[in-house]
């Protein structure tokens, strides 16, 4: 493939897809736009893009692909942006936003004029974020949904997998009522619950000064996502509106079952709610990426003296194994501590089992 591709956002999401472009495609000119020019200077410093658009016409009117990698809302804000100008007739629009229905609909001034809006959601992330952070196997083996409505020729949508085939994502068409409605069950909703324990525990802290010392560990662990962008779940959750509160209707039942199982002390279907849970969840994939980002932690028992966590840490580095996350356990003075260290693929805590096992004697390992 070549042409010119337009990435509008360079963040993570734009960053990662850019470069992949730039791995599949040599002949393919990448042009970046951010509304942080330090972002856009940087990414042309790294050479994740090969030109600096100074705004959205000049980077829009030749480009024979665009990519919107923005926040929904101004997602929907840019596609507006894109109807009033003169981009060439044969142009693919996508994005790359967590939501589709609201934001296919703001397209329809484009659908007018001819244009090929194609939604897009790649399911991946990472906790860090900014161009830096970009990679090229960010979208490797995770799902990309494409939303394309039923006007759209096929060539149009094939096209645009070919120019993202340096993904090596698994791609999937559906409509974006479904996209909706599958992401609400497995992305957005599980945030909003997330966020209602960490409230609730918060609350209740405020009488048992307890709570915030034993809340760590697993409960950590389980509510991690969230810790994600306020901002950006603020805007998902009014996106994806309806359907998130057709399943708080449905939780709040699930919870009423569950407080009347209790309310009865019935120890037989108490057990029978935890084991269909068990077995629901043991059943699920363990290698594929999902629609939250899985994070692969690695134990290391180490011994309590000064310096011992940046040994570890360099050895790492040494081996040019990508840390995600990093914390201590447990520590206390002349005892086995424990360092908790993630990664963001399972071959890298696989390959930092090896390397730690390699340059060390004291510390032992265990895969999580």
């Amino acid at each position: 493939m070549n042409g010119r591709v337009f990435v509008i956002g360079l963040g993570l999401i734009g960053g990662s897809l850019a470069l992949c472009i730039k791995k599949e495609h040599n002949d393919a000119v990448i042009i970046g736009f951010d509304i942080n020019s330090e972002q856009a200077r940087l990414a042309k410093m790294l050479g994740v893009i090969d030109e600096i658009a100074g705004n959205i016409y000049d980077g829009a009117i030749d480009a024979d692909v665009i990519i919107i990698a923005a926040p929904v809302t101004e997602t929907e804000q840019l596609l507006q942006l894109l109807a009033d100008l003169p981009l060439k007739s044969e142009v693919i629009v996508t994005d790359t936003g967590s939501t589709k229905s609201k934001i296919v609909g703001s397209a329809s001034r484009l659908k007018q004029r001819g244009i090929t809006f194609i939604g897009g959601h790649p399911m991946a992330g990472s906790h860090k974020s900014g161009i830096s952070a970009a990679k090229e196997i960010l979208f490797e083996n995770a799902f990309y949904l494409l939303t394309p409505e039923e006007q759209i020729d096929d060539t149009k949508v094939e096209t645009l997998k070919e120019w993202l085939v340096g993904t090596n994502a698994k791609f999937l068409t559906i409509t974006p009522e479904n996209h909706d409605y599958l992401t609400g069950i497995v992305s957005h909703f599980p945030h909003i619950i997330a966020a209602a324990i960490v409230r609730q525990t918060e609350k209740l802290s405020e009488a048992e000064g307890l709570i915030p010392r034993l809340a760590a560990g697993g409960f950590r662990d389980i509510t991690r996502i969230a810790s994600s962008s306020p901002g950006m779940w603020k805007d998902i959750l009014l996106h994806n509106r309806d359907i998130l509160i057709e399943l708080l209707d449905k939780w709040q039942e699930e919870m009423n079952g569950v407080k009347r199982l209790l309310e009865k002390e019935n120890s037989v279907a108490i057990l029978d709610y935890f084991q269909q849970a068990k077995q629901f969840r043991d059943g699920l994939p363990q290698k594929e990426k999902g629609a939250i980002p899985a994070f692969y932690d690695l134990f290391v028992d180490i011994p309590d003296y000064p310096g011992v966590v940046s040994e570890i840490t360099g050895y790492l580095a040494k081996e040019k194994i990508s840390i995600t996350n990093i914390r201590i356990l447990e520590t206390r003075e002349d005892i086995i501590g424990v360092l908790v260290i993630s990664f963001q693929t399972d071959e890298d805590r696989q390959r930092a089992e090896k390397c730690i096992g390699t340059y060390t004697s004291f510390a032992t390992t265990t895969g999580s």
